[in-house]
């Protein structure tokens, strides 16, 4: 595996957003009206095309075809169910960057077609989280609760078959394409439920990014004692905010982890010369993107 170990900033840099070089076409994990396409929708605009995957694997796989697409949209940790681990290893074995973040609030809402009541339903569908997330909400009816693959493919299923006593629970995009009406806005038990995107595209593809104002970063040291302390006080001390620090298990070692590191900083500039200051303590680092800090929707 090869490791960056600096971002070149002599580089001409795009600013933040500026992404009219692509095709338009990104992979997402779920059908359309799923949240990943909501968050595609945020970084990109609304005439992003999506291409819906069954896993995080094949968005991954597909969106480092440069035949297939021009990117990936991929939901990397949550603020209720904490980090996705798998996503992290995706990321960690892939040769895509990093080039953006998305911060999604997650709003789940109850969906029926047009003219369906409350007292009309028997039966809500929707995947196993949605529906815990939901329960509070879903405990004062006497439905049925039938768990589903996909939010959204939920929502597809019961226009498709024009079901007058089934709901789904899904996204306001789910419901505004597949011409659905929501019944019952908002009604996950937590609000302040917030999903985090990393926009990813293929190393060829991806600019640097001239306002860049945080990174994601992969690096082991040596297990030596205090060796990862030395690297955290040099972040500290070049005046680097690290709002993420995820060890993981390194493959075939002696309970040895390598870590993921997410770093705010004010400028690239800076952000370079940490790394240049943490690499002679490090075994590996890989730099997986410098990009804009995404703002909470």
């Amino acid at each position: 595996m090869r490791f960056k170990t600096k971002i070149n900033i002599n580089i001409p840099r795009k600013k933040s957003g500026d992404f009219s070089f692509m095709n338009k076409r990104v992979s997402i994990q779920g059908y359309e009206g799923s949240f990943h396409q909501e968050a595609a929708r945020h970084f990109f605009g609304k005439e992003i095309q999506v291409i819906p995957c069954a896993t995080f694997k094949d968005v991954i796989r597909i969106a480092g075809n440069k035949t297939e697409s021009d990117g990936a949209v991929m939901a990397i940790e949550n603020s209720i169910a904490g980090s996705i681990l798998p996503n992290y290893n995706l990321l960690q074995s892939c040769n895509l960057q990093v080039v953006g973040e998305v911060y999604l609030q997650i709003d789940q809402n109850l969906l029926v077609n047009p003219g369906v009541k409350l007292e009309d339903i028997r039966e809500v569908h929707s995947h196993t989280m949605a529906l815990q997330q939901c329960y509070d909400f879903l405990d004062k009816h006497k439905w049925k609760l039938v768990e589903t693959e996909d939010t959204a493919l939920s929502a597809r299923h019961i226009h498709q078959h024009k079901s007058k006593h089934i709901a789904a629970i899904a996204s306001r995009l789910a419901a505004e394409l597949y011409d659905l009406q929501i019944i019952g806005p908002s009604i996950q038990t937590l609000k302040n439920n917030y999903t985090r995107f990393l926009i990813l595209q293929r190393q060829d593809k991806a600019l640097p990014v001239m306002d860049a104002d945080k990174a994601s970063v992969n690096f082991h040291t040596d297990h030596s004692r205090g060796s990862l302390a030395k690297v955290l006080t040099k972040i500290a001390e070049g005046g680097i905010n690290l709002s993420k620090l995820q060890s993981f298990p390194i493959p075939g070692s002696d309970f040895k982890y390598s870590f993921h590191a997410d770093m705010e900083f004010e400028n690239l500039s800076q952000f370079d010369d940490v790394i240049e200051k943490i690499k002679p303590l490090t075994r590996q680092i890989k730099i997986y993107g410098a990009y804009k800090k995404g703002l909470w929707k």
